[in-house]
């Protein structure tokens, strides 16, 4: 069973959304699959695939996601971490620019 956390507004975001390629994710990191999803777990995605609603959001995502994954594999830097999630990304790294 998938968890579901509550997220900004009303809508709700899957944790380990079946639409994200971790395998692939995880191999380009240099971590297990587990590892990434454990990490990312923590993480507070946009529902929906919509763009971030502030550039607050992404960093305090950052700071869960990269000292997790830095654990698994010291080698990750800021950005190997955005070219890699930014490669996987629909819309790339415009998707994730804030909307303010």
């Amino acid at each position: 069973m998938l968890a579901i956390s509550p997220s900004y507004g009303d809508q709700l975001v899957l944790k380990n959304d079946p639409k994200r390629p971790t395998d692939k994710i995880s191999r380009d990191l240099g971590v297990s699959a587990d590892q990434f999803i454990a990490c990312f777990n923590n993480v507070n995605p946009t529902p929906g695939g919509n763009r971030p609603e502030s550039a607050e959001r992404v960093r305090a995502n950052k700071r869960v996601l990269l000292p997790c994954l830095q654990k698994a594999n010291p080698n990750i830097s800021n950005d190997m971490l955005d070219e890699v999630m930014d490669r996987y990304r629909p819309g790339g790294r415009k998707a994730q620019e804030p909307l303010r």
